[in-house]
């Protein structure tokens, strides 16, 4: 009973404790144009001191509210980049427990105009309350590289030996470029990737779980690529020109090299952008395997020794427009254009001697082979979008877009092959040609209304429709007279999804906010594939049919502690869906001793997600610490099995895992040259063990896969520190190392890789150079170790190596220092989201590190 009475005393308590807080609000504008300023940082200190009791930044309006002060007289800072800091005293009492400062003029400051652009170190990651965000446009260290060398410097983002993207160590992550697909997908993510110039993306946004609001693809979330889109007055733009070399091991040649330009125009009616790039590049790569044939003691009978070595040269031409222009002042009508068009030619040479007993006891040859791949591709990607905007009021808009999307493919190779028996000698020969064609159109629509200042609502719709056709024919002679009918393969691929979310967000007692979320889908799959019996005539396959509705609630709650403390909590379901490729079954033969191919009888995937994310600011710091729980069912694994001297390896469902971790990342300024953006991603997975029988769909012979039940324990850590340096010179050092992890049928080993890059700019900043170079180490590679039923491998893959590019770059138009950017986004569907988040506690700009 007396805990009943304390706990009805301190109901009743909490409310007035809660309330007993000041609050100061007000907005800030631009002096001479009275327009308002965003992203300017609020500082709020007692008065007479410099400790920083609140601190926010000016939303998109140009307004703030900082709450949670003691009653009291406080100082409120403003400072924004190329602007005279400003104060103001006010104070807070039982009485009066709101400050209303009203507008706040900023004045330009015309000797930091002219020196931020030189010396200043953008900050390089800002914190908000559903994702993190990565400025990325000064990143020195991938001047002249590509969007997938600029992903492998943003913390807990890895991306491996053949362009796969994962995120906190999970391949089941979604990328969307300018928040949306625009065509990207398991099965051309790392081609497309490769072919956007870093130089072109502004940021980069990791959410880790977002809200209904969002696409549930990717069971650990999203990271959107948003490329560079200015609306500073008048016009403006830049050229670049750069090349280098690439060194790996023994191996010197070439790296490639790029020219690019850009140009932008704003006046009060139209805003238009144009960027094009074309970039060549040289690759070169090695990967070597050892693998014991067993019995079914264990014991090894035989072994395969393999070492392959491949040289791959591209060229490509990236190109992007948009116009938006604004008939009134609550009216926006935009068309946007982004489009790839490369090819790359490629030669893999693979050596192979098989033996009886091991390579430590060898015995009598069994077989020396050398396999020679010859091959080529031509790609191209167009998207076109067009959207219009209607604005009741900054907090009161209906955003609506329609975008058509086309991703195309012709890859042609050319297989030669010699195996020598100690007896006789066996060639093949194998010309394959492959096609995709990829359709898809997209159509949004996104409400957001905020009807008071603390609640808001969120309503919207998207549609996916995609079209995917992909044949493939392979002949036995260069005159491709005769087709090798057992490895045609045609798959069509439709899926269809609709998707309705809404969301409320609200405010109780000043300091708990919260969001509730409810996103339905209905995704429909019709596909089938086809193929061709011994006699050359066609067969199809059984029609593969899903139509699947699935309910994603999502819960966020988020409570301001005293002291720049802040908690958040929250909950999401999601999704991860097969793609094209992980459903076609026809057989990759680039290794003819490891062959891989898809599954068409994958079912999605679905995971429960928990995360609560604690954050301190400081005045010159900022510490954020996540910790997350995840639940999976039908785990979607790569399994492997051995049939005549042959590994075979496809995706299937197979058991549930559970994974939790901690991220730490904490971002420090020091000495007010140093910025140290450091993180550490550690977590444990456990997936429970599962035994599954593969039957092959041309012999039907059956195959018995055991997977035991697994646990890990692995952690990576990154830090990138950047430094400001006299004479206009500045410079970017980058760290990661990753630990070893286990997996169902084997164990990566660890890795780890440093990046470096330095920058000089001159001439009044209308000219820079920089200089980075990648994997300075020479260090980065994949290692891993496979096991299952009557075999056991180690292998080892190298993508690239120590590359040393320089970047000359003119700047030419208005040269004035940038403003920040005035909320050019529209959430899912537009070029980065600023307002239309899913916020339910307001984001932090750095904690008061400055504005640009």
């Amino acid at each position: 009973m007396k805990r009943f009475v304390w706990l009805a005393i301190l109901v009743a308590c909490l409310p007035q404790a809660v309330l007993a807080q000041g609050t100061v609000k007000g907005k800030v504008i631009d002096s001479e144009t009275k327009e308002a300023l965003s992203f300017v940082n609020i500082a709020v200190s007692p008065k007479g001191s410099r400790e920083i009791a609140g601190g926010v930044a000016t939303d998109l309006d140009g307004g703030f509210v900082v709450e949670g002060l003691k009653f009291g007289s406080y100082t409120l800072t403003v400072s924004f980049v190329g602007y005279k800091t400003t104060t103001r005293e006010f104070s807070v009492s039982r009485a009066n427990p709101t400050a209303q400062l009203r507008s706040i003029q900023l004045s330009e400051d015309a000797q930091a105009l002219k020196e931020v652009e030189i010396t200043g170190i953008r900050s390089q990651m800002k914190f908000e309350i559903d994702k993190k965000v990565f400025n990325v446009d000064q990143a020195i260290a991938a001047a002249g590289g590509s969007a997938s060398e600029l992903l492998e410097n943003i913390p807990s983002v890895e991306v491996d030996n053949e362009g796969t993207v994962s995120l906190r160590g999970s391949e089941s992550v979604t990328v969307w470029i300018n928040g949306k697909a625009q065509g990207l997908n398991s099965d051309n993510q790392g081609s497309i990737l490769e072919q956007i110039p870093a130089e072109s993306i502004e940021r980069i946004e990791v959410i880790t779980n977002p809200s209904a609001k969002y696409s549930p693809e990717g069971t650990v979330g999203i990271i959107n690529i948003v490329l560079k889109r200015d609306r500073k007055a008048g016009y403006y733009g830049s050229l670049q020109i750069g090349s280098g070399i690439i060194q790996s091991g023994d191996d010197f040649d070439w790296g490639g090299g790029r020219v690019g330009a850009n140009i932008n125009y704003s006046s009060g009616i139209l805003d238009a952008y144009a960027q094009v790039n074309d970039r060549s590049h040289r690759n070169i790569g090695y990967n070597n395997s050892y693998r014991e044939n067993l019995d079914d003691s264990g014991n090894a009978l035989s072994y395969l020794d393999q070492t392959g070595r491949n040289r791959s040269t591209g060229n490509n031409l990236f190109g992007r427009a948009g116009l938006t222009w604004h008939p009134t002042e609550n009216d926006d009508i935009s068309f946007s254009f982004m489009g790839m068009k490369g090819g790359r030619n490629s030669q893999n040479s693979i050596d192979y001697i098989s033996r009886y007993g091991t390579r430590d006891n060898e015995g009598s040859l069994i077989y020396d082979r050398d396999r020679i791949t010859t091959g080529g591709d031509d790609s191209h990607m167009l998207n076109l979008q067009a959207g219009y905007k209607h604005l009741w009021s900054t907090d009161h808009f209906l955003d609506l877009t329609v975008s058509r999307g086309q991703w195309q493919s012709d890859n042609h190779n050319v297989y030669d092959q010699t195996t020598r028996f100690p007896d006789r000698t066996v060639t093949s020969y194998q010309d394959q040609n492959s096609l995709i064609r990829n359709n898809s159109w997209e159509a949004q629509a996104d409400y957001e209304n905020k009807l008071t200042e603390k609640s808001k609502i969120e309503a919207g719709y998207k549609g996916n429709f995609n079209r995917e056709n992909t044949p493939m024919t392979t002949y036995s002679d260069a005159a491709r007279t005769q087709e090798i009918y057992s490895l045609y393969n045609r798959f069509i691929y439709n899926t269809t999804n609709h998707a309705f979310y809404g969301t409320y967000s609200d405010k109780l007692w000043q300091k708990l906010g919260y969001q509730i979320g409810f996103r339905g889908e209905w995704y429909q799959v019709n596909a089938h594939s086809e193929w061709k019996d011994a006699a050359g005539n066609l067969v199809e396959g059984e029609p593969l049919t899903k139509n699947i509705f699935h309910l994603f609630p999502s819960v966020f709650l988020s409570y301001e502690l005293p002291n720049n403390n802040e908690l958040q909590l929250n909950y999401t379901n999601r999704v991860r869906r097969p793609w094209g490729g992980m459903l076609n079954d026809f057989k990759n033969i680039t290794d003819s001793t490891n062959i891989s191919f898809g599954n068409p009888d994958l079912n999605p995937e679905y995971s429960q997600s928990f995360e609560l994310n604690y954050m301190k600011t400081w005045e010159n710091h900022v510490l954020s610490v996540s910790t997350y729980l995840r639940h999976s069912d039908d785990i979607m694994q790569r399994i492997s099995y051995l049939d005549n001297g042959i590994i075979y390896s496809t995706s299937v469902n197979v058991a549930a895992s559970n994974a939790a971790g901690m991220e730490i990342v904490s971002k420090n300024r020091l000495w007010s040259a140093l910025d140290l953006t450091s993180t550490v991603n550690l977590f444990y997975y456990q997936q429970d063990g599962f035994r599954y029988t593969y039957t092959n769909r041309e012999t039907g012979q059956q195959y018995d896969v055991t997977g035991n039940p697994t646990s890990s324990f692995s952690w990576n850590m990154r830090m990138i520190a950047s430094v400001k340096l006299p004479q206009s010179w500045s410079g970017q050092l980058t760290g990661m190392y990753r630990s070893g992890r286990a997996n169902a049928q084997g164990y990566s080993q660890a890795g780890y890789g440093v990046d470096l890059g330095i920058r000089k700019q001159f001439a009044d900043n209308k000219w820079s150079i920089a200089i980075n170079a990648r994997d300075l180490l020479d260090s980065r590679s994949w290692r891993n170790k496979t096991w299952g039923e009557g075999f056991y491998m180690e292998s080892l893959g190298r993508r690239g190596g120590r590359r040393i590019m320089a970047t000359l770059t003119f700047n030419f138009g208005n040269m004035k220092a940038k403003k920040k950017d005035r909320g050019e986004g529209e959430g899912e569907g537009g070029e980065g989201d600023n307002d239309n988040d899913s916020n339910i506690g307001g984001g932090f700009d750095d904690g008061g590190f400055g504005g640009d």
